[in-house]
């Protein structure tokens, strides 16, 4: 018996009947050989890890566009303390920790540069609109590793196309997942908030912090706390009324003094606008593509549009603002 082989014994004896136990996947769209270290799960991680489309988050806009200061979460740190909160989560309640951080580590591979900006640009000008979850599959499936892939699990691809709010992910593990990407940005964006001055602490209402927390830090431990102790031994991971209710009341209130509207969100239409223009001239003039996307369109015959969309979306910040630049502001010139 190998290393993953024990894994997988271990597993069987350690976790919860309700876990999603890695020699039981559904498996790849194509077979592979198995390792003999790691499971499935962790292959998965892995690969996520060391794709280009990760490496790119951190020069991703996570809320606040071009922040003076190196402590403003990017899209890369945000993943991050989504993973730590759902592997905290699922090691309480004994289902599978390497799931559910790749599911983590992959939730937000195809968010647009300039965030949910970025985002709402690419969905009101392409015709076959736009989703960052639905992008983040893609990415998975089909753009990275040279148009091949990573061939992930089934179980991965699910927890990544079912993270947003209306989504239902079919194991525990994307359940977590679901639940962390909310307990996270809600929290790490009040705290950037306050300290970008667009908040301060006593703005928050006290009808949600009283039962929340005060600090992010008590708001983070109590949600946690809360799903462990109403999921356990459950075949659904859930929170209490009171709890869930206040934290939906504290997104509302976000959305309404920060992410829109507010002084953080000046630089928006700048971005959409940007976005927009990069979009329209490479659907134009397709063949200045780099050749894997040429080939996708020529050879593969996918939509224009489509090609386009996965070109623009996989750019940081500040690679589209310098292809925008090249192409749309004239420079100086000497004669030689």
């Amino acid at each position: 018996m190998n290393l993953r082989e024990q894994q997988e014994e271990l597993e069987t004896k350690i976790l919860s009947p309700y876990a999603s136990l890695s020699k039981n996947s559904k498996g790849r769209e194509v077979e592979e050989d198995f390792c003999d270290i790691r499971n499935a799960y962790q292959r998965d991680r892995d690969r996520i890890i060391h794709s280009k489309a990760f490496r790119r988050l951190k020069h991703k806009t996570q809320v606040f566009i071009a922040p003076e200061g190196d402590h403003y979460r990017t899209r890369l740190t945000h993943t991050l303390e989504v993973a730590q909160i759902g592997r905290t989560i699922a090691r309480a309640l004994r289902v599978n920790e390497d799931l559910t951080e790749a599911i983590a580590l992959g939730h937000d591979l195809g968010h647009t540069p300039f965030g949910h900006a970025g985002e709402y640009a690419l969905d009101e000008i392409c015709s076959e609109g736009f989703r960052h979850y639905q992008q983040s599959l893609r990415v998975v499936e089909k753009l990275e590793n040279k148009g091949q892939g990573l061939n992930l699990t089934w179980e991965v691809r699910d927890g990544i196309l079912n993270h947003p709010t209306k989504g239902k992910p079919s194991t525990l593990e994307g359940q977590i997942i679901r639940l962390s990407d909310k307990i996270a940005y809600i929290n790490h964006d009040i705290d950037d908030a306050i300290r970008g001055k667009i908040l301060d602490v006593k703005d928050l209402p006290s009808i949600y912090t009283d039962v929340l927390g005060k600090t992010s830090r008590d708001r983070i431990s109590n949600l946690i706390h809360d799903i462990v102790n109403n999921s356990m031994n459950e075949s659904i991971i859930k929170m209490s009324q009171d709890m869930e209710a206040a934290m939906k009341e504290l997104r509302v209130f976000m959305f309404t003094n920060v992410y829109i509207g507010s002084k953080a969100k000046d630089h928006e239409d700048k971005a959409k606008n940007m976005l927009m223009q990069l979009f329209l001239y490479f659907k134009e003039k397709p063949h200045i593509l780099p050749p894997e996307y040429i080939d996708m369109i020529e050879i593969e015959e996918e939509p224009i549009e489509r090609v386009v969309c996965d070109y623009v979306a996989g750019m940081t910040d500040t690679y589209a603002i310098r292809k925008f630049y090249d192409l749309f502001i004239p420079s100086s010139w000497k004669e030689i």
